[in-house]
């Protein structure tokens, strides 16, 4: 089975740069975040309302999410291939397909940037509010602009370069696996009253789980901005002195590579659930914002997943092809 998982990570990946997540077909991640409510909802019932009993349940929906969403493919897949190479390479490759997000980011950012261009501000607001956790009410065509470029830059990680980093060493059980826990600190994660101790747990292993993968986005963007002719320089010098200006410590990786790139500011204030959190600023407003640097986070965003799925490809095969020879 392992043998198989870099052809099918080639071929996934070449299918969502040419077909994204098209609106009909129900996604796997839908399936892990309804898994997760459902838990939720058992879980805070079965546990006493107190700061322990929620830390508990947290940590019990951790465990069972990562055993569902990373066992369950586990075993398809191994009674498949044992029926048939072709039948678990085929599925292999589709669930690759359907886990990775390159198009998917780059088309739902550019609805921000078409609004931007030939819409109207409070049209930017909302399409930029379908892929930003923050309140976009109040923001300016500057905010929406920054929002969209940001979010290109820290899914670069979460959405491509992580997936295929853990399919490489394991296969698609593993993205899996690491999409279920990603899926859990984009759902229960949050510092507020209700998710403070039923989400540690989710958070932590986030952190943990995106240690390594969030280092190597960024230092993929930095080296992918040569190919797009972009302020390289730059973007390591940024990358080394703001990758820790964020509270996550995988978070600004990304985004201080980008920001370097762009040779623009990023970061700082941003209001959520109508609360206002300072943070500090990622890059040196070299230039001001301006909404064609969504179009270029995209050419980056392509650059950064390119460069990375052939190194993947490179290193993970002659590995596989090292331990089966």
């Amino acid at each position: 089975m392992l043998y198989y998982s870099m052809p099918a990570l080639a071929a996934g990946f070449i299918l969502d740069l040419m077909i994204g997540d098209p609106r009909w077909l129900y996604h796997p991640v839908c399936l892990i975040g309804n898994l997760i409510a459902f838990l939720e909802k058992i879980l805070r019932k079965i546990f006493p309302k107190t700061d322990k009993g929620e830390l508990a349940a947290g940590t019990v929906e951790v465990i069972l999410v990562c055993l569902l969403s990373g066992g369950i493919p586990f075993l398809i897949l191994h009674i498949l291939y044992g029926i048939s190479v072709w039948a678990g390479f085929a599925l292999e490759t589709f669930w690759c397909y359907q886990l990775l997000a390159t198009k998917s980011l780059k088309t739902e950012s550019m609805k921000v940037y078409d609004r931007l261009k030939n819409g109207t501000l409070d049209e930017a607001r909302y399409a930029v509010s379908m892929i930003v956790g923050r309140d976009t009410q109040s923001l300016t065509e500057e905010g929406v602009t920054k929002a969209a470029v940001e979010t290109v830059a820290e899914n670069a990680s979460d959405g491509i370069i992580a997936p295929m980093f853990y399919m490489a060493i394991g296969g698609v059980w593993l993205m899996f696996l690491y999409k279920g826990i990603n899926t859990m600190d984009s759902m229960l994660g949050y510092k507020n009253d209700k998710y403070l101790y039923f989400g540690r747990c989710a958070a932590k292993l986030d952190d943990v789980a995106n240690y390594i993968p969030a280092r190597l986005s960024g230092w993929l963007m930095v080296a992918a901005s040569a190919f797009v002719k972009m302020d390289v320089k730059n973007a390591a010098k940024i990358y080394r002195r703001d990758r820790r200006n964020h509270a996550s410590p995988n978070s600004a990786q990304t985004e201080a590579a980008m920001a370097g790139a762009l040779d623009v500011q990023l970061a700082g204030n941003a209001y959520y659930f109508g609360k206002l959190y300072e943070k500090p600023t990622i890059g040196d407003a070299i230039r001001p914002v301006e909404v064609e640097d969504i179009r270029r986070s995209n050419r980056l965003l392509y650059a950064t997943a390119i460069l990375g799925a052939v190194i993947f490809l490179l290193i993970g095969s002659a590995v596989r092809y090292c331990f089966f020879l």
